[in-house]
């Protein structure tokens, strides 16, 4: 079952019993998932239905340290349970030792020894990881590798 198809389903259910936060949340995700399907005049598959997912979890995950920052724990939570019913969704992340592995792979095959060829490899583990890795951490990583 397609990823769209998954989260259509789960809304009937999450109106059946009557869960109005669940519900809020995947209306949240498919309204962004039509929005980008109507801007681009396309039907999206699971691989673009995975990147939507993980701009709103980052977007989440942003105004979770601005809210702590305020010191606005109402919507700390609010937003912490928005993130956890969107990270249902999108595939298992990948394990440190995993991206490592990676990373390894990627400097291997491009032959990186500095930082000019940190996009190469970060491109490379990109394709690889494909929404199941925060890129930001990555990056970091790659970086930390090649400056070293």
């Amino acid at each position: 079952m397609a990823v769209k198809e998954r989260i259509q389903e789960d809304m009937k259910s999450a109106m059946r019993s009557g869960e109005k936060e669940r519900l809020a949340t995947i209306r949240l995700i498919l309204a962004g998932i039509k929005q980008r399907e109507v801007d681009e005049r396309i039907t999206l598959d699971d691989a673009q239905t995975c990147a939507v997912l993980e701009k709103m979890v980052k977007q989440r995950r942003e105004s979770i340290v601005q809210f702590e920052a305020g010191g606005r724990a109402d919507l700390v939570a609010k937003e912490n349970a928005e993130l956890a019913v969107i990270e249902a969704y999108l595939p298992t992340r990948l394990s440190d030792a995993e991206i490592d592995a990676l990373i390894d792979a990627a400097i291997k095959s491009t032959g990186a020894a500095s930082m000019k060829d940190m996009g190469k490899v970060v491109a490379q583990v990109k394709t690889a990881a494909a929404g199941r890795a925060d890129m930001g951490a990555v990056s970091a990583r790659v970086k930390s590798r090649l400056s070293a």
